[in-house]
């Protein structure tokens, strides 16, 4: 990736992340950019977020909510954003934190297991 790139993709987050509060669609809760990926000629833009509570329901509406705000967040980032076009957005919920919270529960169990004592069989 191009140092260009780089700074495209860090506008376009720092932009979205001012953006999404001032959004009045109450399927939009408490949303969090994680990454920004722009295709090269700026025809659009995956947005990775994640969102809490980080439950099923509450991801499905978020995500119902963010594609309905897309138009709108577009023609704001237009107006903001120093290029001759403007990426069409895509949100994407990013599974990254979850994966990370299971690596971290497996670790954990790990831990447990090797903390228990022996059983102590009599044998010396």
């Amino acid at each position: 990736m191009t140092a260009r790139m780089r700074r495209v993709n860090e506008s376009v987050k720092e932009i979205l992340a001012e953006l999404l509060p001032t959004l009045k669609d109450p399927r939009i809760g408490f949303v969090t950019l994680t990454e920004v990926r722009t295709t090269s000629d700026l025809a659009g833009a995956q947005v990775f977020y994640t969102v809490l509570p980080d439950d099923e329901a509450t991801r499905e509406e978020t995500a119902v909510g963010l594609a309905s705000a897309a138009p709108l967040l577009r023609r704001e980032l237009g107006s903001r954003l120093r290029t001759r076009r403007t990426p069409a957005l895509h949100f994407t919920h990013d599974p990254v934190p979850e994966h990370g919270r299971h690596i971290e529960r497996l670790l954990d169990h790990v831990a447990a297991q090797h903390q228990e004592p022996e059983p102590d069989d009599g044998h010396r």
